[in-house]
Order: structure tokens, then C-alpha cells, then sequence
């Protein structure tokens, strides 16, 4: 019983792991960029729409993008001399399912007939699990353009989709994800859409 003990605690923390690595989806991602691509300087973050600037919205998003910017090898700065402005746009949209269209009952019915006699039967399928849950799509964009002549050196979008409720749905923990997926081996292959899970 002991041994059995030892095995199923030092079992626990992986199986915790993988819960909480399928319960978050992958994220498509797509970069644009030239040759010469920066990959270091100060980086001043500024909302697509300049509306948004003091919403909290805007604020968590520009915390993940700014950490993922830093470990990129970039120094954020909240104003002052920049060589580099990232241009944040974000938008949530809530998608209804297909499958909320279909029935939740389906009827079979299939028949036999042999030497040893013929038969009919008939099967319901029955759906108790309700109504699917609407799924929400998150996206980021973000344009890294330089200051003095504020041309674009790099773009990058990215997307998840979580079922409406789910933690993977929460605005803060999508942006991270959104954010970790879209700087990650910087500055990535250009033109071709990945899948960061």
C-alpha cells in the first residue's frame, strides 16, 4: 500500500500537467518580415486605435505582449526615446457552432434475414448533453514598426478558440497565450501559418 502511495504522488504532478496542457488550445500563428529584421531595442507599446488606450483590455494585452517582447530580447519602455513602436490590435468574437443546429435525437433502424431466421431492430440515439456551448475567438495582431520613419519591419497574427465559460476562454490567460505563441523563435518564418500548441 505504501509503494502504491509513493507511485500515484510522485504520478500526480505530470497528470495535473497534462490537464492543463489540453485544456488550453493551440494557436494559429502567421508572421510577416524581411531579411533584415530587428531583434533587439527599446519598444514603446501603443493601442491599434488610440481609443483604447487606457482600457483595461488594452493594459493586459500590452503586459503579455510587452513580457514576451522582453524574452525576445527587446526592452520595453513606457515613453521616452523609442527605436520601436508594437502596434497592438485585438478583437473577441463569440461563434455559435454548427452542430447547435442538429438534432439531438437520431433514429437507426437495420434488418437481417439468414437460414436461421430474419430480424428488425431499431435504435435510438438519444444527445443528453445539451446545446453546444458557443466558442470565442480570440485574436492579436501586432506591427513592429521603427519611429523615425515609422515603416513596418515585422507583423504577426495570431488565434485560439475556447469554448465560451472555459478558463482558455478568459480575455487575460488568451492574451498570454496569444502573446507567448506569437514571439516565440522570433522572428519566425515568414508568410507561412504555424500551430503553436
Amino acid at each position: 500500500m505504501t509503494r502504491f502511495r509513493h507511485i500515484m504522488a510522485s504520478a500526480l504532478p505530470a497528470l495535473l500537467l497534462t490537464g492543463c496542457a489540453t485544456a488550453l488550445a493551440p494557436v494559429d500563428v502567421t508572421r510577416f518580415h524581411g531579411d533584415a529584421v530587428a531583434r533587439q531595442g527599446r519598444v514603446l507599446l501603443v493601442p491599434g486605435d488610440a481609443a483604447d488606450a487606457g482600457s483595461l483590455e488594452f493594459r493586459t494585452t500590452a503586459n503579455a505582449v510587452g513580457a514576451a517582447l522582453t524574452r525576445t530580447g527587446f526592452s520595453v519602455v513606457d515613453g521616452g526615446a523609442a527605436d520601436f513602436e508594437a502596434v497592438i490590435d485585438t478583437t473577441r468574437d463569440t461563434l455559435a457552432p454548427a452542430e447547435q443546429r442538429r438534432s439531438p435525437v437520431s433514429v437507426g433502424v437495420g434488418g437481417s434475414t439468414g437460414s436461421y431466421g430474419s430480424g428488425l431492430g431499431l435504435g435510438i440515439g438519444i444527445n443528453l448533453s445539451g446545446k453546444p456551448k458557443p466558442v470565442v475567438a480570440t485574436r492579436l495582431r501586432v506591427q513592429l514598426r521603427r519611429v523615425s520613419d515609422r515603416t513596418a519591419i515585422w507583423e504577426g497574427r495570431a488565434e485560439t478558440q475556447a469554448k465560451q465559460g472555459t478558463p482558455a476562454a478568459q480575455p487575460g490567460l488568451a492574451a498570454g497565450k496569444l502573446a507567448d505563441a506569437l514571439f516565440r523563435d522570433y522572428p519566425g518564418p515568414s508568410g507561412q501559418t504555424i500551430t503553436v500548441k
